[in-house]
């Protein structure tokens, strides 16, 4: 698994693992329970990460959206 983005906005999460989910790419959400337990103040980032094999497809994906503007989480 590559961590493909990081952020403490629950929409852009949840609309890039729609986005993926579209395409057809699994994806995981780590962190969400941690995110929660600091009272949502953000300091603690979600990652969505995908597998090895997906990582190239899931960047371009997610770029061309404007979720990401370069290689690797942001």
């Amino acid at each position: 698994m590559k961590e493909l983005m990081r952020s403490n906005n629950p929409v852009e999460i949840a609309y890039a693992q729609a986005l993926l989910a579209d395409s057809g790419i699994g994806c995981v959400l780590l962190d969400q329970h941690a995110a929660a337990l600091d009272g949502s103040i953000g300091a603690l980032p979600r990652r969505l990460c995908v597998g090895d094999d997906d990582l190239a497809e899931a960047q371009t994906l997610l770029r061309d959206a404007g979720l990401i503007n370069k290689e690797g989480p942001q």
